[in-house]
C-alpha cells in the first residue's frame, strides 16, 4: 500500500482536515491521523480528490487540428439518440495530458448542441489508453433547446428556424415514444417492430437515463420544466448561463433538477447569453440547487476548470465547498458517486498532491495518482 501525508486535506464533502495521511491501494483505504506503519509515504502537500468535468467535448475537437476534423456534431439528421459520443473521441487529444497535469482526470463527454436530441453521453477515464480503457459509463441523453439547434438550417435533414419549431420536432418524438411504450405495454406491437430511434428513446420517457440539456435563457428553461413535467422526463440543465434572477433557480429546486452550470469565463457570443455574468452565481449559492461546473471544452480549457472556482469563492463560497463543486457535486449528478469525488474509504484511490494551496496562483499539482496508479509526477 501507499501513502500521501495531506498537510490539507479538501475531501470533497466540503470538510478541510490538516495534518493527515491518506492510505490507499487501488481504492483509499483510509484516512488518519496516524503515520502509517504498512504504507509507503510517497508524497506531501495539499490533497484533494481528482476533478470531474461535467460537461465538455474533449476529444471530440482536439489540440492542433483544423475544425472542419471536429466531430462534436453530426449532421445527418436532427434526431440521434443512437449517435455516441464514445466513438468521435481521439484519446491523443493533447487535451487529455494537459487536464492530467492539472488534476482533472474524468470527463464527460457530450455531443453538441447543433441537433435536438444530439446522442448519448459519456463518462470517461482521461488517462485511458484508448476509448475502451477510457469509458466507464453512459451520462444520459444530450438535447439542447434556445439558439443552437435552429441555426443549423443548413444541415441535412428536418430543421427548424424558430424555437417553436424545435420544440415541436422533440414532442412529435416524445409523443411517438410515449405511445409506443403503450403499445408494447398492452402487447398491440411486438419489440421488434420498434424502429431503432424510437427504442433509443424508450429509456428517456421511462426515466431510466437522464435527458442532458443544452438550455441558457429562462425562458427556454420554462419551456424545459413544462415538458418534463408533461412527460415525466428525469433531465438536468446545462449551462444556465443566462438565468439572471433567484426566482428560475428557485423553480429549478422545486422541481428537483440539477444544474451543470457554466462555464465561466466564455465569450457570451449571441443572443440568449446577453444576461450572462459571472455574477449571477450569487443566485445559486443562495437558493442551493444541487449543481456541479462544466469547462464546456473547448469553450474554456478542461484543464482550467478548477480556476472557474475563484469566483464562486469571491461570492462567499467556502474553499471546501468551492472543490466539492467539481468533484463531488458532478460525481452526485454523473451518478458516479459511489466510486468517485470524495476522499472516503472504498472510494476509487484517484486525488490530487499540490505544492501548496489550489487557490493561490503560484501552486500546482506535483503528484496526480488515478485509481492507485502515480501517472504525472511534476518536473522541477
Amino acid at each position: 500500500m501507499k501513502a500521501v501525508k495531506a498537510t490539507i486535506l479538501y475531501d470533497g464533502l466540503g470538510n478541510v482536515l490538516r495534518d493527515v495521511y491518506v492510505v490507499f491501494d487501488r481504492n483509499i483505504v483510509d484516512v488518519t491521523k496516524e503515520k502509517p506503519k504498512e504504507a509507503e509515504v510517497i508524497a506531501e502537500g495539499v490533497v484533494t480528490p481528482a476533478f470531474i468535468d461535467g460537461h465538455s467535448h474533449i476529444g471530440m475537437e482536439r489540440y492542433g487540428e483544423p475544425y472542419q476534423e471536429g466531430e462534436a456534431n453530426e449532421q445527418m439528421d436532427v434526431v440521434l439518440p443512437l449517435v455516441d459520443a464514445l466513438y468521435s473521441i481521439y484519446m491523443d487529444d493533447k487535451a487529455f495530458k494537459h487536464s492530467i497535469e492539472f488534476g482533472v482526470l474524468y470527463s464527460s463527454v457530450l455531443p453538441g448542441s447543433g441537433n435536438i436530441i444530439g446522442g448519448k453521453a459519456v463518462f470517461i477515464r482521461n488517462y485511458g489508453r484508448d476509448i475502451e480503457e477510457a469509458f466507464i459509463q453512459y451520462a444520459g441523453v444530450k438535447a439542447a433547446f434556445g439558439y443552437n439547434p435552429r441555426s443549423t438550417k443548413e444541415w441535412k435533414g428536418t430543421r427548424p428556424s424558430t424555437r417553436m419549431g424545435a420544440i415541436g420536432i422533440l414532442l412529435s418524438w416524445l409523443i411517438k415514444t410515449r405511445n409506443t411504450i403503450a403499445l408494447l405495454e398492452k402487447g398491440k406491437k411486438e419489440p421488434e417492430e420498434v424502429e431503432p430511434t424510437v427504442e433509443a428513446l424508450i429509456p428517456v420517457l421511462k426515466g431510466e437515463v437522464p435527458l442532458r440539456v443544452h438550455v441558457h435563457k429562462e425562458d427556454d428553461i420554462a419551456a424545459l420544466l413544462m415538458i418534463k413535467r408533461k412527460f415525466g422526463l428525469r433531465i438536468t440543465i446545462e449551462h444556465a448561463g443566462d438565468v439572471h434572477s433567484r426566482e428560475t433557480f428557485e423553480k429549478i429546486k422545486r422541481e428537483g433538477v440539477p444544474i451543470v452550470y457554466g462555464p465561466f469565463d466564455s465569450l457570451p457570443y449571441k443572443v440568449e447569453l446577453k444576461h450572462e455574468d459571472w455574477k449571477n452565481a450569487r443566485y445559486l449559492l443562495e437558493v442551493k440547487p444541487l449543481f456541479g461546473l462544466m469547462s464546456d471544452h473547448p469553450v474554456t480549457l478542461q484543464a482550467n476548470l478548477y480556476l472557474q472556482l475563484r469566483h464562486f469563492i469571491r461570492l462567499g463560497m467556502s474553499k471546501g465547498e468551492a472543490i466539492r463543486v467539481i468533484t463531488h457535486n458532478n460525481a452526485k449528478i454523473l451518478g458516479v458517486d459511489d466510486r468517485l469525488g470524495s476522499i472516503e474509504k472504498g472510494k476509487w484511490a484517484s486525488l490530487v498532491v499540490w505544492n501548496g494551496d489550489p487557490f493561490s496562483l503560484e501552486n500546482y499539482p506535483t503528484h496526480v495518482f488515478a485509481e492507485g496508479e502515480l501517472i504525472h509526477e511534476a518536473e522541477l
